[in-house]
């Protein structure tokens, strides 16, 4: 059975368990056991070491389609779930044969994901607008080992972090910081197993639980690092030089998760729509009509970033992933609100699935990159 087989009773549970999980504020570990059993975790890890990745013009569509399903059924943990293809992308999308450290560290990541590991990001700051590279957190060279499986340089890293989403899940978390000495900011990840399992993590706190409105079982909580060990990305580049490589990649996941909770809010609200649609007043008749035309303008535009990837031109790819995400985030919010005006007042209720989905396609919306990053890189790359 395939991956994206093994994942339909997945998703089939998760919506018979829908007005339970809309109440939840916290993820459930079972999620992404039955996940990592399924085979989501080796999706993003290359074939020659027990996973499914080929490249990204091949293997990419595989690995979006596989986050829209699961966000159709439950965005949080889809949500969670996007962000280990996302840090595993650094890795993916940069290859330097010429670098042995490098080589080594791409290894031991994949081998550690192939073998269920979940990665994630626990990078924003207060202040910092999303821009993980404009980070104030600091990070000094120990000369000392540890039992991290990953090879790479020892650092301890000190300051405050947020929208650590998948807290207490995750395995590895990547984050960034400056090295003494340095000027410029580097990758660097986090051994989180200790916090997964419910132990103490020296110079790792939580300074705030995550009680978002949108995203609210993700927990994404700001933390506090204080001299935490971490194992800096040795990447023999500048940290922008990784970062745009794997921005089509990352851009287009996050497309697949928005995109997700509106086909499922398209579909739940057509059946609610449909015994009644000659009873629609012109109005509402009006903003289905948008709403449905807005869906599937969405979904053009999502498929034609995967058919940018997939003609492996990466400056256009990376272009196309901003701003696929970017529109289809303003699309899902609209189609939202069109939506709420459609079905009416009872949208409005907490148990309302449609009141969840509205606000977690807007906490999407300020995702890698949020807003203002992401017009800044708009506007670039329409001058050039």
């Amino acid at each position: 059975m395939g991956v994206h087989e093994a994942l339909i009773p997945i998703a089939e549970r998760w919506r018979a368990q829908r007005s339970e999980r809309l109440a939840r504020t916290e993820l459930m570990a079972a999620d992404f056991d039955d996940l990592r059993a399924a085979g989501l975790t080796r999706l993003a890890v290359p074939a020659a070491q027990g996973g499914e990745w080929r490249d990204a013009a091949t293997s990419q569509r595989a690995v979006c389609e596989a986050l829209r399903f699961l966000a159709a059924a439950d965005a949080s943990p889809a949500l969670v779930s996007a962000m280990h293809p996302a840090v595993l992308a650094f890795w993916l999308a940069n290859e330097d044969s010429t670098s042995e450290t490098w080589s080594a560290q791409r290894d031991a990541v994949f081998a550690s994901a192939a073998e269920g590991a979940q990665w994630g990001t626990v990078t924003s700051e207060p202040g910092s607008g999303g821009d993980v590279l404009r980070t104030r957190s600091t990070a000094e060279l120990l000369s000392d080992d540890d039992d991290i499986d990953v090879p790479g340089r020892r650092y301890a890293i000190s300051g405050d972090k947020h929208f650590g989403s998948g807290t207490g899940i995750c395995t590895y978390m990547f984050t960034t910081a400056v090295p003494a000495g340095e000027e410029a900011p580097a990758g660097f990840f986090l051994d989180t197993r200790a916090i997964s399992a419910g132990d103490e993590q020296p110079g790792f706190s939580i300074a705030r639980e995550w009680d978002g409105v949108g995203m609210k079982a993700t927990q994404s909580h700001a933390v506090r690092l204080d001299r935490c060990r971490a194992v800096r990305v040795e990447w023999p580049g500048p940290i922008d030089e990784l970062a745009r490589g794997a921005s089509p990649l990352n851009t287009s996941l996050f497309t697949a998760v928005v995109l997700g909770v509106l086909d499922e809010a398209i579909a739940v609200a057509g059946e609610r729509i449909k015994p009644v649609v000659a009873d629609l007043r012109p109005y509402e008749q009006v903003e289905w009509a948008r709403a449905t035309t807005d869906h599937w303008v969405a979904a053009q535009v999502y498929d034609g970033v995967l058919r940018t990837i997939e003609t492996g031109d990466s400056a256009a790819a990376r272009v196309a992933g901003l701003r696929g995400k970017t529109t289809v985030a303003e699309l899902a919010e609209a189609t939202l609100q069109r939506i709420s005006r459609v079905v009416g007042g009872g949208t409005f209720s907490g148990s309302s699935p449609f009141a969840a989905w509205f606000e977690d396609v807007r906490a999407l919306g300020f995702l890698r990159p949020p807003w203002g990053l992401a017009y800044d890189g708009l506007i670039g790359a329409s001058a050039t």
